[in-house]
C-alpha cells in the first residue's frame, strides 16, 4: 500500500510537470502566432479602410449626380409629385447647381429646354422667357410667395431647388406683381438642415479672373432631431470672360426649422449683394436699321467703362404648418424684402446695321423697394361615398412700395458696335425726383381668395381639380417731383382652373388643364386721344394636354398647349388724324414640349428635351401684322445634358451639353431676324477620398468653340451670347 501510494504521488507530479510544459508551449505558440498575425491584421485593416473610402466615393458620387425631380410646390395646391397634377412642373436640385458651378439663376435654367434668358430693359438684370412670354425678376416666387425675391439677379447657392412650372398660374400663385408670368412661373425653395450633418467647403475659379467660394453647414439638434440649422455663405469677385467686365456677389443665408408630430415651423433670413461693372449691355436697333448687324467677337465689350449696378437685398420668410388631425392642416407664410439698388446704365443703339455705327445714352437710376407678402389657408381631406376630396381654401396678400428717381444725360455719345468709343460720363441734363433720397413712385397692393377641390375616383386612378381665385389689384402711380398721384388702378378679376389626371398605371398619367393667367391691364400712353385710360386686367387662357412617365430614376413629359394673351396697340382714330390706344389685340402661342430626365442606362444620365412654338400675332393695328410671329420667340429650342460615369476611373464623370435655339424675329413686321444658334459645353468631374473624406474636383468649358451669336431678340433688342468660359472648382465634405 505504501509503495503504491508513493508511485501514485510521483505519477501525479510528473503529470503536473507535463501539463505545465504543455501550457507554456501553448502560450509561446500563441504568442508567436499573435506576433506573426500582426502584419496580417494590419493588412485586413488597410483593406477595410480602402473599402470604406470606396463607399465614401460612391456616396459622394451619387450626391453629385445631375438630378431633376418631376414635381414641386404648386402654390394653393401645396407640394405635389409630377404624376399627380395636371401641370408640367420640374425641380432642379442644389446638387445640379453645385456641380454645374452656376453663379446666377440664368445659368441654372440653361438646363431647361423651355426657358431662355435675356436681360431686362436697359440693365443687366436677368429676365426669362417661358412659352414665348416673359418672367421678370420681380415675378419669381420663393416657396410660392411673390414679392420677396431679389429683383434683378439671384444667387442660386442659397436655394435647395429651382422649380419651373410651364403654363399660366394665376389660380396657383395669384397675379404676379410685375405683370408677367403668363407662360410660366419660377419658384425657389430655401435650403434646410437634413438628418445627415453637412459641412461643405467649395472654392471656385472662372475665367478670366473670377475667384470665389462657399460654405454650407447643416445640423439637426434635440430630441428626435426636432431643431435644424442651415448656414450658407457664398461670394465671388473678378473679371468675367467678357473684356473689361467685372462682377461681384456675396450671399448669406441662415435657415432655422423646428417640428414635432403636428407642427412644422421654419424661418429663413437672407442677405444678397450683386454687382456688375463695365458690363456688356443689350443692343437696340434704330428705326432706320434695315439689317441685323453681324455679331462682334465673342468676348468684345461695347459698353461704357463708367456703367455699373450695385444691388443689395435683405429678404426672408416665416412658414408655419399645423395638423389639427390627419384630415385637416392649416398653414401660413409671411415674407418680406428690402431692396437698395443703384446703377448707371448705357444701352447701345445701332443706327447702321452694316457699319455698326451707334450711339450711347446715359441714365442713373436708384431704387429703394419695400415688400411684404403673406399667404394663409387650410387643406382638408375627406370622403363622400367612394370619392376622396382634397379641399384647399385660403388667401394671399402683397404690399409693394417702389421708390425711385433718375438722372439722364442730354444727347448721346457717338460710338460703334465693333470699334467702341470710350468716353467719360456726360453731365446730366434731366433729373426726375431726388436721386440722393428716392421717393415713392408706385404702390401696389394685391390680395386674393382661392378655393379648389381635387376629387379622386377609382383608387386614385382618376382625379379632377376644379377651383377659382378672386383677385383684387390696386396700383397707384406718383410723380417724380412732389409725389402727387398721377394714376390709379383698382380692378377685380376671377381666374378659374379645371384639371384632369388619369393614371393608367402607377408610373404613367395623362392630364388636361384649362387655366388662366392674369396681369394688370395697360394704361393708354403716348399721343393718343384716350391718354390715361386704364384698361381691365389682362386674362390669358391656356389649354394643355399631356402625358407623363416616371419611375423615380427616369421621367419624361410630353405636352401640347395653346395660350391666348391680349395685346395693346395704337391705331388711327377715324379720319381725325389722331391715334387711339386699344387693348383688344391678341397673341396666340401654340406649341409642344418634350422633357426627359434621369438615368437611361447604369452610369448614363440625361436631362433636356425640345420645344416647338408658334407665337402668332392676331388683331394687330389695322391688321398690318396679322399672322406675323411675335418678337424674340424662337420657333424651336433644344437642350441636352449628358453625364457618363467613366468605368475605368472610379469617381470620374464626363459631362456634355448642347443648347440650340431657333430663328427669332427682331421686329413685328418680320423683316429682321437673328439666325439659329448652337452652343456646346464640356466638363469633367472627379470624386475621391482624402483622409476618409470625399473631395470633388470639377473642370468645365462653356461655349467650347467660342461661338459668336445673338442669343436673344426678345422685346426687340439683341443680347449677345457669352464667350468661351473656363470653370474650375473643388468641394470638400468635412
Amino acid at each position: 500500500m505504501t509503495g503504491s501510494l508513493v508511485l501514485c504521488q510521483s505519477s501525479r507530479k510528473q503529470m503536473l510537470r507535463i501539463m505545465l510544459a504543455s501550457v507554456c508551449m501553448a502560450s509561446l505558440t500563441a504568442g508567436a502566432y499573435a506576433q506573426s498575425a500582426k502584419p496580417a491584421d494590419s493588412a485586413d485593416s488597410a483593406v477595410g479602410q480602402t473599402s470604406q473610402d470606396e463607399q465614401i466615393v460612391v456616396k459622394a458620387k451619387r450626391r453629385n449626380q445631375m438630378e431633376v425631380i418631376s414635381g414641386g410646390q404648386l402654390g394653393a395646391l401645396g407640394t405635389k409629385k409630377g404624376l399627380d397634377v395636371p401641370f408640367n412642373i420640374r425641380s432642379y436640385t442644389s446638387s445640379l447647381i453645385l456641380n454645374q458651378q452656376s453663379q446666377t439663376l440664368g445659368q441654372v435654367l440653361e438646363n431647361d429646354p423651355s426657358v431662355r434668358t435675356t436681360y431686362g430693359y436697359g440693365n443687366f438684370s436677368e429676365m426669362f422667357v417661358i412659352r414665348g412670354f416673359p418672367v421678370y425678376g420681380d415675378d419669381i416666387a420663393i416657396n410660392g410667395l411673390y414679392g420677396i425675391t431679389p429683383r434683378q439677379l439671384v444667387s442660386p447657392q442659397l436655394f435647395d431647388q429651382v422649380q419651373v412650372l410651364n403654363g399660366a398660374s394665376a389660380f396657383l400663385n395669384g397675379a404676379a406683381p410685375g405683370g408677367s408670368g403668363i407662360g410660366g412661373n419660377i419658384n425657389l425653395m430655401f435650403k434646410h438642415a437634413e438628418n445627415t450633418p453637412i459641412t461643405r467647403v467649395t472654392g471656385d475659379y472662372t475665367s478670366k479672373a473670377i475667384g470665389g467660394g462657399s460654405l454650407d453647414v447643416g445640423r439637426r439638434f434635440g430630441q428626435d432631431k426636432a431643431y435644424g440649422l442651415r448656414l450658407n455663405v457664398a461670394g465671388l469677385s473678378g473679371q468675367s470672360a467678357i473684356d473689361h467686365e467685372r462682377r461681384h456677389s456675396a450671399a448669406l443665408g441662415a435657415d432655422f426649422d423646428w417640428h414635432d408630430d403636428k407642427t412644422r415651423i421654419s424661418l429663413d433670413m437672407n442677405f444678397q449683394n450683386q454687382g456688375v461693372n463695365w458690363g456688356r449691355p443689350g443692343v437696340f436697333l434704330g428705326s432706320g436699321v434695315t439689317k441685323v448687324p453681324r455679331v462682334p467677337s465673342a468676348s468684345h465689350n461695347y459698353g461704357q467703362a463708367w456703367t455699373y449696378n450695385d444691388l443689395n437685398y435683405i429678404f426672408g420668410m416665416l412658414n408655419v404648418e399645423h395638423d389639427f388631425s390627419k384630415y385637416l392642416t392649416a398653414y401660413a407664410a409671411f415674407g418680406g424684402m428690402g431692396g437698395d439698388e443703384k446703377g448707371d446704365y448705357s444701352s447701345l443703339t445701332v443706327t447702321n446695321g452694316q457699319t455698326g455705327a451707334a450711339t450711347n445714352g446715359a441714365m442713373y437710376v436708384p431704387v429703394v423697394q419695400t415688400n411684404e407678402s403673406t399667404r394663409a389657408g387650410v387643406r382638408a381631406h375627406f370622403y363622400t361615398g367612394p370619392v376622396k376630396h382634397e379641399v384647399n381654401a385660403g388667401g394671399s396678400g402683397l404690399w409693394e412700395e417702389f421708390d425711385t428717381a433718375y438722372a439722364m444725360a442730354s444727347g448721346s455719345i457717338a460710338s460703334n458696335l465693333y470699334h467702341p468709343t470710350y468716353t467719360s460720363r456726360p453731365a446730366n441734363a434731366y433729373i426726375g425726383g431726388n436721386v440722393d433720397n428716392p421717393q415713392r413712385n408706385s404702390f401696389t397692393r394685391l390680395y386674393s381668395l382661392y378655393f379648389s377641390d381635387t376629387m379622386s375616383f377609382w383608387k386614385d386612378r382618376i382625379s379632377l381639380t376644379a377651383g377659382f381665385r378672386y383677385q383684387n389689384m390696386l396700383l397707384n402711380g406718383y410723380a417724380y417731383n412732389g409725389g402727387a398721384m398721377t394714376s390709379h388702378y383698382d380692378r377685380d378679376a376671377i381666374t378659374p382652373v379645371v384639371g384632369l389626371v388619369i393614371r393608367p398605371t402607377r408610373q404613367t398619367s395623362i392630364y388636361f388643364n384649362r387655366i388662366e393667367g392674369l396681369a394688370q391691364g395697360p394704361q393708354a400712353t403716348g399721343n393718343v386721344v384716350n391718354l390715361g385710360q386704364i384698361f381691365p386686367p389682362y386674362k390669358s387662357v391656356q389649354y394643355e394636354i399631356g402625358a407623363k412617365y416616371d419611375t423615380g430614376r427616369f421621367s419624361t413629359t410630353l405636352a401640347f398647349y395653346q395660350t391666348s394673351q391680349p395685346n395693346s396697340y395704337t391705331e388711327p382714330f377715324g379720319n381725325t388724324g389722331q391715334l387711339i390706344f386699344r387693348a383688344d389685340g391678341m397673341q396666340r402661342n401654340r406649341g409642344a414640349e418634350l422633357t426627359v430626365n434621369g438615368q437611361i442606362l447604369p452610369g448614363l444620365r440625361f436631362n433636356g428635351g425640345a420645344t416647338l412654338i408658334d407665337a402668332n400675332l392676331r388683331k394687330t393695328g389695322d391688321g398690318t401684322n396679322n399672322g406675323h410671329t411675335a418678337i424674340g420667340v424662337p420657333n424651336y429650342t433644344i437642350n441636352g445634358n449628358l453625364e457618363y460615369d467613366l468605368p475605368f476611373l472610379k469617381g470620374g464623370t464626363v459631362i456634355g451639353r448642347v443648347v440650340n435655339t431657333g430663328k427669332q424675329w427682331v421686329n413685328t413686321a418680320n423683316t429682321l431676324h437673328i439666325p439659329v444658334w448652337t452652343r456646346f459645353d464640356l466638363a469633367l468631374r472627379y470624386t475621391f477620398a482624402v483622409e476618409h473624406k470625399p473631395l470633388t474636383l470639377r473642370f468645365g468649358v462653356d461655349n467650347i468653340a467660342n461661338t459668336r451669336y445673338w442669343a436673344s431678340a426678345f422685346n426687340g433688342y439683341l443680347l449677345q451670347g457669352l464667350p468661351r468660359t473656363f470653370k474650375f472648382s473643388f468641394t470638400a465634405d468635412l
